[in-house]
């Protein structure tokens, strides 16, 4: 018999201390893959049926299964969204914090070191992934899927569960379809939903409905925690015009890291990204294409639009400066963005980093140096911005 997991306790968090049992591992690893879509357990029935007949119902034999579950998952959303009456009213959203950088350049870690403040609200996995009911629902449903999780992230085994804080863009995925995301669940059509990454080459009108959605998200998570948010999504990172426009008086930092290692662990996330939510044959085989032209497109956007930020509500930070000095780049931030007194949250941050003390990235195979030529000459302009070596 393994011996007990321990836990430390470390603001919001409950930090696992060691890996899960391989019992553990196999009975969600054999569960997870029959409960349907990783991005979709709060569709709605008519959001649902609008994803199927835009992807022509093309859904892969081996992932019937798993449609199955969407659909009466779909069902009971419906149901409760109608029944409990999900409120409508209107908060006022107070200017968020935006969180910026592409997947696997520290964003979580730095995401769970901000949210560690109290005085801030975030939206949690269960809330991203139900957002039309999560108001009425989360009390009693959060358990079921807490046992049902992993306990650790099956992309870099970080500690993970219902609570934890989450992306917003899973939450706006789901209620409107409108995200890169979604490509994970119908990559045949991939290419569409690319388009939402910046939403450079999207109609008005849908972009209309992505602000609703989001709007409606955010002043849910108002009227339940009545305090400002901190907000994570890689997405962002190149819609800085589009949320300035929304909340002129929003801070953003930016977090980023050595492009090698970005790319190498990107490999890594996108592939059990594709797996977790597919109901289509994944596109694998194009994998580092498409990592190489998605980073591209996400900077190129972000080095035109971050400008657009006024003095005092933007901040940037090294992910290795981040990692060895985390209490020093936290009191930078928060002098930088004029945030409340650091010295508040100052205890809660640093059990949280007692805690994660023994944690261990992944390692990775060296690149080919075809691959290393290709990053370098394609994201050069990042190489060269944050002086990294090339």
């Amino acid at each position: 018999m393994s011996a007990p997991i321990s836990f430390v306790h470390a603001g919001p968090y409950v930090v696992a201390t060691r890996q899960a049992s391989a019992f553990d591992l196999k009975w969600r690893d054999a569960l997870l893959p029959h409960l349907g879509s990783s991005l979709l357990p709060g569709t709605t029935l008519a959001g649902w049926l609008r994803l199927l007949r835009e992807n022509r119902f093309a859904i892969a034999p081996s992932c019937w299964l798993r449609a199955l579950m969407v659909s009466l998952q779909g069902i009971r959303n419906t149901y409760e969204n109608w029944a409990h009456g999900a409120t409508r009213k209107e908060a006022h959203i107070e200017p968020p914090i935006f969180i910026l950088g592409h997947w696997r350049s520290g964003t979580t870690h730095l995401h769970r070191l901000l949210t560690l403040d109290r005085r801030f609200a975030f939206p949690n996995v269960y809330e991203t992934l139900f957002p039309h009911t999560f108001l009425s629902t989360e009390t009693v449903d959060s358990r079921l899927f807490d046992f049902l999780m992993p306990k650790w992230r099956p992309m870099d085994d970080m500690e993970w569960n219902i609570h934890s804080p989450a992306e917003d863009e899973f939450a706006v995925c789901v209620s409107t379809g409108k995200s890169p995301c979604m490509g994970w669940a119908f990559p045949e059509r991939r290419e569409h939903y690319d388009r939402y990454l910046t939403f450079r080459d999207v109609p008005q009108r849908e972009i209309a409905e992505w602000r609703r959605a989001f709007l409606s998200f955010l002043s849910k998570l108002t009227l339940k925690y009545g305090r400002p948010l901190v907000l994570k999504s890689p997405t962002h990172t190149c819609r800085i015009k589009l949320l300035l426009e929304m909340f002129p008086q929003a801070k953003f930092v930016h977090i980023h890291r050595d492009p090698y290692k970005v790319f190498q662990s990107s490999q890594r996330t996108f592939r059990v990204n594709f797996q977790l939510a597919h109901l289509q044959k994944p596109r694998l085989d194009d994998l580092d294409d498409w990592i190489i032209a998605q980073y591209r497109k996400m900077y190129e956007a972000f080095f035109e639009e971050r400008g657009l930020v006024p003095s005092g509500q933007f901040h940037e930070v090294r992910f290795e400066d981040l990692e060895n000095d985390p209490m020093g780049q936290l009191r930078r931030i928060y002098a930088a963005l004029g945030l409340p007194a650091f010295e508040a949250c100052e205890p809660a941050v640093k059990r949280y980093i007692d805690s994660i003390a023994y944690y261990e990235k992944n390692s990775f195979a060296p690149l080919s140096d075809d691959l290393r030529d290709r990053i370098r000459s394609d994201w050069r302009p990042c190489f060269e911005e944050w002086d990294y070596p090339a």
